[in-house]
């Protein structure tokens, strides 16, 4: 018997289609650069509050963390894309022992990966929508100004709640497929204990 792995004897044309799972390389260290602009980003933004901690109202303060927590939230988001990803689609990273290992990558699959992002995507857009009710406050006649409008606040608000629906929806028809899958998994044991037992 030969000792050459199966994979290693695949013909050329499904090797070449499996290998060009590796076009995506590229992608996520784009992703990666883009990481890097946030990290430029924030400590522009941190080095803006330090300048400025005295001369800002506690309003603005409020902000500007606000601010900084989003950036932080996409980077992390970054973070899942770009590990996750290719950890699901491109290749191992064989972090197996490794002390930094992030947990919930032991059980990484396309579904879980959605969820995730769908988790981040609402984080992300509660720190946006928490920033526009507090600059809310500047609608009306009260002599301030502000970029905000009733309508657009009204349109963020039904875009949040479209997010959390969204995410409810993904993890619902994954928990089915997860249930689908498990039940069929059931059957087939069932069925060959069977065999065993009619084989005796």
């Amino acid at each position: 018997m030969s000792d050459v792995p199966a994979y290693k004897k695949m013909p050329p044309l499904p090797w070449t289609i499996f290998a060009s799972r590796w076009l995506q390389l590229p992608l996520y260290l784009g992703l990666i650069v883009a990481q890097a602009v946030y990290v430029v980003l924030f400590l522009k933004e941190l080095w803006h509050l330090i300048v400025h901690a005295t001369d800002f109202s506690e309003q603005q303060i409020m902000l500007v963390v606000l601010g900084l927590i989003d950036v932080v939230m996409i980077s992390n988001l970054l973070v899942m894309v770009i590990v996750g990803g290719y950890e699901t689609f491109v290749s191992r990273l064989r972090l197996e022992g490794h002390p930094d290992e992030p947990e919930w990558l032991s059980h990484v699959n396309a579904g879980v990966l959605k969820i995730k992002l769908a988790m981040a995507i609402i984080g992300i857009s509660s720190i946006h929508l928490l920033r526009t009710f507090i600059e809310a406050g500047n609608l009306g006649p009260t002599g301030r100004t502000t970029s905000y409008t009733e309508s657009g606040i009204m349109w963020q608000t039904i875009i949040h709640t479209v997010f959390i629906l969204s995410a409810i929806g993904i993890a619902f028809v994954d928990r089915l497929a997860q249930d689908t899958a498990n039940q069929g998994h059931a059957g087939r044991k069932h069925t060959h204990a069977e065999d065993t037992d009619v084989g005796h």
